[in-house]
Order: C-alpha cells, then structure tokens, then sequence
C-alpha cells in the first residue's frame, strides 16, 4: 500500500511539476506519445473520426520510415545510431496505435472501412521497405532488433487488418426511390 502510494506521489509530482497543478493542457483525451512531436499529437486529439486518426498515424509511421532511410543514406555526424532505432521504434509504436484504433473502432462498431483499407495498403508497402534492409541494409547490426520488430508488427497489423476487413460492418446502401 506504501509503495503503491509512493509510486502515485511521485507520478503525481512529475505531471504537476514543483507548484502543485496540473498543467492547463491536461484533459481527459491527453495524447502522450514519446514519439509524436506536440503538434503530432494535437492533430491526433484534434481529428473527428476514428478514420482521421488511423489516417494520421500511418502518415506519421511512413513519414518515421522516409526519415530512417534519409538517415541511413545520410548519416548524422552525431547521435547516428540512437536516431535509427529512435525512428525505427517511432515507426512501429505509430503502426501498433493505427492498429489498436481500428480493434477500437470494430468493437465500437464505427464504420472505419477507410482506415481498414489505407491500413492493408500502407502495410505491403511499408513491409516491401523494411525487408529490403533486413536482407541487405548498411550498418545493420546497429538496429537489427528494432527492424525484427517493426517487421513483426507490421506484419501483425496487417492480418489484423485483413481479418478487420471481414468484421467491418459494410457502408449503409442508400436506395432510390
């Protein structure tokens, strides 16, 4: 009980900060993704519908895979290494996110046909970039772990995808008179 309050205080004081209060911006639907910059995050807190949201991840997710292939190509002077698996990592927790909105999304019963079918697109492609360095990437020992990874996940999130499809109800048939 100590320990569990402790552990409350302490996060307490970090959101809170030394004055005591909550921050202005704290509500209810915080986004706080370490990978998303803030502006990231407010188009996320700020989209209307599940399909913005599936929308906006997977164009952060190829937009984290456009800037690790630019950094492979041309590498930092500095901090090189900790930036490819920083973006390989960002890449994957924004494709896991795009997932999890549409399981949300399927219990939820909302129509996200939109977000199903960009996620099934944008998955084979991300997936045909991603094999072709876990086959014959420069420095590939340096993010090898994170590569296996994100190929995994997006792999998973592909056949969630694709069972998505089945489970989607169909759009509503508008009939004439």
């Amino acid at each position: 009980m100590t320990r569990r309050f402790l552990t409350l205080a302490v996060s307490l004081f970090a959101v809170c900060g030394a004055g005591g209060m909550l921050p202005a911006s704290a509500s209810a639907q915080r986004v706080d993704k370490d990978y998303l910059s803030s502006v990231e995050a407010g188009k996320i807190r700020d989209a209307e519908t599940v399909n913005d949201r599936i929308k906006l991840f997977l164009t952060f997710a190829e937009d984290r895979l456009i800037k690790f292939q630019y950094e492979l190509e041309h590498p930092s002077s500095n901090k090189h290494t900790e930036m490819l698996n920083y973006l390989m990592n960002s890449y994957i927790g924004c494709v896991d996110d795009a997932a999890d909105l549409i399981q949300l999304g399927l219990e939820k019963q909302d129509n996200i046909r939109q977000g199903i079918d960009l996620m099934v697109t944008k998955s084979k492609d991300f997936l045909e970039i991603l094999r072709k360095y876990t086959s014959s990437g420069p420095e590939l020992e340096v993010y090898k772990d994170n590569l296996e990874d994100a190929v995994e996940g997006t792999e998973d999130a592909l056949r969630e995808a694709e069972k998505a499809k089945k489970k989607a109800a169909p759009p509503p048939i508008r009939r004439k008179n």
